[in-house]
């Protein structure tokens, strides 16, 4: 699949292929990133994209395909000489330097001289608000903390791309959500062009301007999390990107304007003319917090359906109700926490509909 950007290509990636004997790990990826660009490649363990960033990285040798970057054609270039720097999961922080050692380290690899040295780790220290603890080793810091260790080594060499490998994943969740944006400032701060690999969709969604979702070493779609996550091209991506409702249909009317399709427990209508025919085989695609759930039946015959609540999980802010529908299918509806004014319980017969703009259609 193409997917190019519209402003410019400063990473490119050019129809690139990597083979492990009989395997194909990364299948005719092409893609453009923009100077200053944080992209996201987001996918499951095994669908390609860390062995898409040790290509780029030069880890790996491309079957075939290129990578430029800036113009210039990475190929026989191996790691070390590449303007490329990759920080790992692990950090793989030397646990016997300091802080400042550790980030000096690759200035002092290439016999940078000792005033520049000095100027640019205190300058990163700065930036990654570590400077007091400059004297310290790995192990006396918190997780966090070495992550912006980690980081500010990757930034010290001023490097055209920084590539990042599941970077958050050695953090709980709290502190992934606090460092998550310490991490997205720093690196907008600086400028460098990134590229993160993760197989979190929220680490995904908020850190960067765009992403690509990779399935069996393909781009099954590329673009922003909004575009991805409210207009999904395929049922894969509908399903892997957050939480979705998923029901099989046959479109029953299909207009300009408006389509209606019929599913085992629901008739859908539709504002917006869809690709299928009448006849067409679809799937109809609707978010749990696209869905309104009420006591009384609504009006209308279309984009609703009773059903008995199963189960409920409360999330604090949200409620998440999974009803049981008439043909033994389940729907999932999230509702806030001030939307009901009387709660169901479970076992109750409720209501659910939506807006004929909720829906989105998949084909093919």
């Amino acid at each position: 699949m193409s997917a190019v950007g519209d402003d410019g290509g400063f990473l490119r990636i050019e129809s690139v292929t990597k083979d492990f004997g009989d395997f194909r790990a990364v299948d005719q990826v092409r893609l453009d990133i923009a100077r200053g660009e944080i992209f996201a490649l987001l996918g499951s363990s095994g669908c390609g994209k860390t062995t898409l960033l040790r290509l780029i990285a030069g880890f790996e040798v491309p079957s075939s395909g290129r990578v430029v970057l800036d113009g210039e054609d990475l190929a026989g270039r191996p790691p070390y000489e590449r303007p490329i720097n990759m920080m790992f999961q692990s950090y793989a922080l030397f646990p016997h330097l300091s802080v400042w050692d550790n980030v000096a380290f690759g200035l002092r690899r290439d016999r940078r001289p000792k005033p520049e040295i000095a100027s640019r780790v205190e300058e990163m220290l700065r930036l990654v608000q570590l400077a007091p603890l400059a004297r310290r080793k790995p192990h006396q810091l918190s997780g966090g903390q070495q992550q912006r260790v980690a980081l500010a080594r990757s930034l010290a060499k001023r490097p055209k791309l920084l590539l990042l490998d599941e970077p958050l994943g050695a953090l709980d969740r709290k502190l992934r959500e606090a460092t998550r944006i310490e991490l997205v400032n720093i690196i907008r701060q600086v400028g460098v062009t990134c590229v993160v690999v993760t197989h979190d969709q929220e680490e995904a969604m908020t850190m960067a301007s765009r992403m690509a979702v990779m399935s069996e070493g393909r781009f099954v779609q590329v673009g922003s999390p909004s575009e991805i996550y409210e207009r999904p091209a395929t049922r894969f991506v509908a399903d892997f990107v957050g939480s979705v409702n998923l029901m099989d249909g046959t479109v029953v009317a299909s207009g300009a304007s408006h389509a209606e399709i019929r599913c085992a427990d629901v008739l859908h209508r539709v504002d917006r003319g869809i690709a299928g025919q009448q006849g067409e085989p679809v799937t109809v695609a609707i978010r749990p917090e696209r869905i309104l759930l009420t006591h009384e039946k609504p009006a209308g015959d279309a984009n609703q359906v009773q059903g008995v609540v199963m189960a409920q999980s409360y999330f604090g802010d949200y409620t998440m109700y999974h009803l049981g529908l008439p043909s033994g299918a389940r729907l999932k509806v999230h509702v806030g926490s001030q939307a009901l004014g009387e709660a169901p319980a479970r076992g109750d017969a409720v209501w659910a509909q939506w807006l004929p703009t909720s829906q989105v259609v998949l084909t093919g």
